[in-house]
């Protein structure tokens, strides 16, 4: 018998597994925060024998390398990836005894498309594929992105993913089940993918790559790429020199008097509570990334690489947490923390700052004389704006501050999470804002006319 456990790191979209049999086990595309697989093969009683990479990851700090020497086990990536450390180099058609007494045995498949290196790993038991790792290879509906290694690759890369995926589907039985990496809301998916579970057989039937012509699923595929996150240009370095053990003992405590020092200093003070308790009094200057969601991904892709961070959080387990979510797309220490309210974070005498919350219907009675700024994704925005909205992606506006027209600016996103954070950027440079806590389907039952690109 063997077991597959799941290990979701929902922040960013992803998922790594823990695969084996009564003794010993693979864990394949391990987070930073090696602890919890760790922690899985306790509760199994196994042995971690290896450690599996599918690529080199763009998107978050991988923790296969601290894992593997933290537990003795063979460390294998893709013979073609670049990287800086000793590892077990993997070839096309190798084959890696995982547990000889269950019959369990990986066997590597060159899948280029998401990297040119890219492998995924069948598991079989006494010779039967049961399952395929397909990191960034094969996902739920879809395949991961292209374009994340070198632009001139892009379009090479995107025929690679279709002949990667036909491969896939040929080779393994219609009840293998496909275990990827990506597609969880990852942008290194291509698209957005729907489900948890599913096999070959399924993703035959549904999948993009496995449905259209190479030529058609290429063309497809390049128009929907979606903006890449910033901070994704350092991961791929970080992780082919091979990351550091990570330091998850509470920051630094900071007094009021510290957090005013660093604000003024120009470092980011972040605070991780939800938006509502931000909005109603929050210490001015800060920003607000809420510590439940995507915290990692929104933080690291606005911030300036390597600026200072100060984390102001409701409580200890919030802040942990936050910690966590983190040292995963490399910010590895705060510079300080604080936890509490503001009532802690101010010094004597200084009031909390504030700003407005409002719904669509709100916005409906003063949309002509307000400004509306839109920060979703052109990609979203392509499917319906607020006529007469100005669009700054959430991406970009701290560096288009100085584009935001004058006037009381209503800010507003999808749901409500991403229109948090502008609105404590723009109320930190001293704008009047309001922050649209809404979903953006209640905008055209506001009686707002939307248009379409």
């Amino acid at each position: 018998m063997f077991f597959v456990d799941t290990i979701e790191v929902s922040g960013l979209g992803n998922r790594s597994y823990l695969a084996g049999g009564r003794h010993t086990a693979v864990a394949v595309d391990p987070p930073r925060d090696v602890d919890q697989v760790v922690a899985a093969a306790a509760r199994r009683g196994v042995r971690i024998s290896h450690v599996v990479e599918t690529h080199v990851h763009n998107d978050y700090v991988t923790g296969g390398l601290e894992l593997a020497r933290l537990v003795g086990a063979a460390y294998l990536v893709p013979a073609a990836a670049r990287v800086f450390f000793e590892r077990v180099p993997v070839h096309e058609g190798d084959r890696t005894e995982i547990d000889p007494g269950a019959g369990l045995t990986l066997r590597a498949l060159a899948t280029p498309g998401h990297t040119p290196h890219h492998t995924s790993y069948v598991l079989e038991e006494n010779g039967a594929a049961v399952a395929v790792f397909t990191g960034g290879s094969l996902l739920i509906g879809t395949v991961g992105r292209p374009d994340l290694v070198e632009p001139r690759l892009t379009e090479d890369l995107a025929r690679a993913q279709h002949a990667s995926a036909h491969r896939l589907a040929a080779e393994l039985p219609d009840e293998t089940a496909v275990l990827p990496t990506h597609g969880f809301g990852s942008f290194c998916s291509s698209a957005q993918t729907e489900g948890g579970d599913t096999t070959i057989g399924k993703e035959k039937a549904s999948n993009e790559a496995l449905t259209r012509d190479v030529d058609t699923f290429v063309a497809d595929l390049l128009a929907g790429l979606d903006d890449i996150p910033a901070y994704y240009t350092h991961m791929g370095p970080a992780n082919a020199a091979g990351p550091v053990p990570v330091d998850l003992t509470p920051p630094a405590v900071a007094d009021a008097e510290e957090i005013a020092e660093r604000l003024a200093a120009g470092e980011w003070v972040v605070d991780l509570r939800n938006r509502v308790a931000f909005a109603d009094g929050h210490v001015a200057g800060s920003f607000n990334f809420e510590g439940e969601g995507q915290l990692a991904t929104y933080l690291a892709w606005l911030i300036p690489w390597g600026k200072p961070v100060t984390l102001l959080a409701a409580s200890p387990g919030q802040l942990a947490a936050a910690q966590r979510e983190l040292v995963r797309v490399g910010i590895d220490r705060p510079a300080a923390a604080a936890t509490g309210g503001p009532t802690e974070w101010l010094r004597a005498g200084e009031a909390p700052a504030s700003f407005r919350r409002a719904t669509f219907a709100d916005l409906a009675e003063r949309a002509t004389d307000v400004v509306v700024l839109d920060v979703r994704r052109a990609s979203e925005r392509a499917g319906g704006y607020v006529q007469g909205s100005v669009h700054v992606p959430i991406h970009t506006l701290h560096h288009r501050l100085g584009e935001v027209p004058e006037g009381e600016v209503w800010v507003h996103c999808a749901g409500g999470m991403r229109a948090a954070i502008a609105a404590s950027l723009l109320d930190a440079a001293g704008r009047d804002v309001v922050a649209v806590d809404d979903s953006f389907d209640g905008a055209d039952k506001a009686g707002l006319v939307v248009r379409t690109a």
